[in-house]
């Protein structure tokens, strides 16, 4: 067994903690106080390679295994969850669907663009009465003269409504008992996309509500064999899973690096605090529990990458980092104190990106029924 990172996935943590720290981070703070969607940094992870990390050459992607894809999420989330979620929900939930069940005239058509970064990407799931509860989808199409036709509505749906957003792949009920995944164009008639929705965090992704009457796509925007979107759909999250843990996993790394700084320059009773047993017990725990959440994020990236059956290790990857990630950003901001309140400094951005790892993707609640079911329970 070995736990070496390989050159090229050390190249690729270099890499992005390089392009984060130097160039996110320095206007991170700015973007989460204006709600501005981070378009000049897209444009440069784009150029960088990494808005397509998972997907092949061929269609203009970086050609790299999910691991890679894992560590460049964990440091982006380092630094700022808005962009490091701008990137994963593009490429796991808006990108994959269409390279996973799409035929290929329409991975030729979406994908380069996708893939390269020109273009994003949407997944369409949540609706205001399916939110767990996913199966119980509302928004139907009907297929009317060569075209579906689609009625209803989503929410919370990330990347649908930027300048460079070109599609959304939805989920609708396409008969009684079937539910089916088709891929709307943003120029759809009849589908209309709200004004960004104000969030607690993740201030600087777009995040909309999208409603659908009687919009129109062409029959051949079906994704898949016809009455298989739940199955898609469920195999999209457990992929999308590794992602948001490693997001709780670089907001945990990142929380802890700025607790460890502060205690190593705060001082107190004439000493630094990182000199008193209480800080140093903290930012211990902290350190050992990061590493423990490391190890799960990896092991469920690099099933993925060997072919083998992943779903239960990426609920648990994802449920233990984003309640790992509660616990450590809860510590470094009480190590910062009365500082750690104030919007000047960083921990306090990343106390509020935290909580909806514990929710999107499946709750923590979710993740223990997935975890359950596969426990044959």
């Amino acid at each position: 067994m070995n736990f070496d990172l390989s050159e090229e996935h050390q190249l690729v943590r270099r890499t992005v903690r390089e392009f984060a720290t130097e160039r996110v981070a320095p206007v991170a703070a700015e973007l989460d106080r204006e709600h501005r969607f981070p378009y000049e940094l897209v444009q440069e992870l784009a150029e960088l390679g990494l808005m397509g990390v998972p997907v092949p050459e061929e269609y203009e992607g970086g050609g790299s295994d999910t691991l890679s894809y894992a560590i460049a999420i964990e440091e982006l989330t380092r630094i700022d969850s808005s962009v490091a979620i701008t990137v994963a929900a593009h490429t796991s939930l808006g990108t994959m669907p269409i390279l996973l069940f799409g035929s290929e005239d329409q991975k030729r058509q979406w994908l380069p663009d996708l893939a390269s970064g020109r273009k994003l990407a949407a997944f369409g799931l949540t609706e205001p009465e399916a939110g767990s509860d996913a199966g119980a989808t509302r928004t139907g199409a009907e297929l009317r003269d060569g075209s579906w036709v689609i009625n209803g509505a989503k929410i919370f749906i990330t990347n649908a409504g930027t300048d460079i957003s070109s599609c959304v792949t939805i989920t609708a009920r396409t008969g009684e008992n079937e539910i089916s995944n088709l891929i709307v164009p943003n120029e759809a008639p009849g589908y209309d996309i709200s004004a960004p929705m104000e969030k607690l965090g993740w201030r600087a992704s777009d995040t909309r509500e999208l409603s659908f009457r009687d919009c129109a796509v062409p029959q051949e925007n079906l994704l898949g064999k016809r009455g298989r979107g739940f199955h898609q759909f469920l195999e999209i999250l457990d992929g999308g899973r590794i992602s948001i843990a490693a997001m709780g996993l670089g907001l945990a790394q990142g929380a802890y690096d700025l607790a460890f700084d502060y205690a190593s320059e705060r001082r107190q009773f004439g000493r630094p605090i990182a000199s008193f047993q209480a800080i140093q017990f903290k930012l211990a725990d902290m350190a050992v529990e990061i590493e423990a959440g490391r190890q799960l994020v990896y092991k469920a990236a690099w099933l993925k990458d060997e072919g083998r059956p992943f779903a239960e290790a990426a609920a648990m990857a994802k449920l233990y980092t984003g309640e790992l990630s509660h616990r450590v950003v809860n510590h470094a901001l009480q190590i910062h104190g009365g500082y750690g309140y104030m919007d000047e400094f960083a921990i306090s951005r990343l106390y509020r990106d935290q909580k909806i790892l514990e929710i999107g993707e499946g709750t923590n609640e979710v993740q223990r029924m997935v975890i359950a079911k596969h426990l044959g329970l």
